[in-house]
């Protein structure tokens, strides 16, 4: 069931045509690749849009999205559409030679059929994906936070060049970005949920780094839901700004240090996963085998609605909705793509 809200007084086309819509989000995708390559070392590499689930490249979320599969007629075999190429990207850093401090990114188009629809989430998903190799000396928080920053300023530079070309556009972003723990959250606002906690926490702090995603906090819940075999639980987070538009705090990138052969070990334990420990990509990090890389996600769509200002994630892509998002849409003057 749609859970879509339009904002009081939100105007769909000031500013920006449909036309001007779509150049504007062209600028985006060019000039942030721009920015996030040169900040992170990054080439771009061509990625899959399925993969054969006996491998365990891919992502399962949080454990119970069911993923879009199909035969192949011609091998007999099943096919699976990823969630996310969090596992893939370092299969390919680790075939393709990245040496530690270089790393690649691709545009990465998924299905999530069990996503619920609302002014953020859709089930066609869109994002860049990144991923590099780094040294073993580099798996702290230090590291992690430091290019944190550098994806916050290559976003703000993103900004910045969009403005040139739009002057219309009323979009602030803060550059400084505020780091705080899933658990420090808890403690701040023992009363509220994970996301109230997130809105009242980005109400004063525009930016922040959400750290430490996974792992059970002291009151015995999670803050979210993160799978045990990508990230390590203690050297993650995600990038979170406030909209002034819907506003609320969103999420804008997933990221962190993937877990070692340790990490992992702890994690599937945890997670209550160890029957994935038999799987090639899984038996690869306990052998460590594969090199130490630290990657994430960066929502295509979630960062031109940011960037535009636009009230529903319908306005800047391609997907379906249910009839009652269609018609609060229609009824606000709202163009969904």
């Amino acid at each position: 069931m749609s859970k879509t809200v339009i904002p009081a007084g939100y105007m769909p086309g000031k500013g920006l045509s449909l036309y001007d819509t779509q150049a504007a989000i062209n600028q985006i995708h060019d000039r942030f690749v721009a920015h996030l390559c040169k900040a992170l070392h990054l080439t771009r590499a061509s990625a899959p849009l399925f993969v054969d689930p006996a491998t365990g490249l891919n992502d399962d979320l949080n454990g119970v999205e069911r993923a879009v599969s199909f035969d192949i007629k011609e091998t007999g075999t099943l096919a699976q559409v990823v969630h996310s190429l969090a596992k893939w990207k370092r299969m390919a850093l680790y075939r393709y030679g990245f040496q530690p401090g270089y790393g690649l990114y691709t545009e990465m188009n998924a299905i999530r059929r069990d996503e619920e629809l609302d002014n953020l989430h859709s089930i066609y998903v869109d994002q860049w994906d990144w991923e590099k190799v780094i040294d073993r000396e580099h798996r702290n928080v230090a590291y992690l936070k430091f290019t944190v920053q550098k994806i916050v300023d290559a976003i703000c530079d993103t900004l910045d060049d969009l403005k040139e070309n739009h002057p219309t556009l009323a979009t602030k972003l803060s550059r400084e970005v505020s780091f705080i723990t899933t658990q420090e959250l808890e403690d701040l606002y023992p009363s509220l949920s994970p996301k109230e906690r997130e809105n009242a926490y980005l109400k004063t702090h525009k930016t922040a780094f959400i750290m430490q995603i996974g792992g059970l906090l002291k009151s015995g819940i999670k803050h979210d839901g993160r799978a045990p075999d990508y990230d390590d639980w203690t050297l993650n987070g995600d990038i979170v700004f406030w909209d002034d538009v819907l506003g609320c705090a969103y999420e804008v990138s997933s990221m962190g240090i993937r877990v070692d052969a340790g990490a992992m070990d702890r994690q599937l334990t945890e997670a209550g996963a160890d029957s994935r420990r038999g799987l090639p990509f899984h038996q690869m990090v306990l052998d460590s085998i594969l090199p130490l890389t630290m990657g994430g996600g960066i929502g295509q769509s979630r960062l031109s609605m940011l960037l535009l200002g636009k009230a529903h994630i319908g306005e800047v892509q391609a997907s379906l909705w249910d009839a009652d998002t269609i018609e609060a849409c229609e009824a606000a003057g709202i163009t969904l793509l």
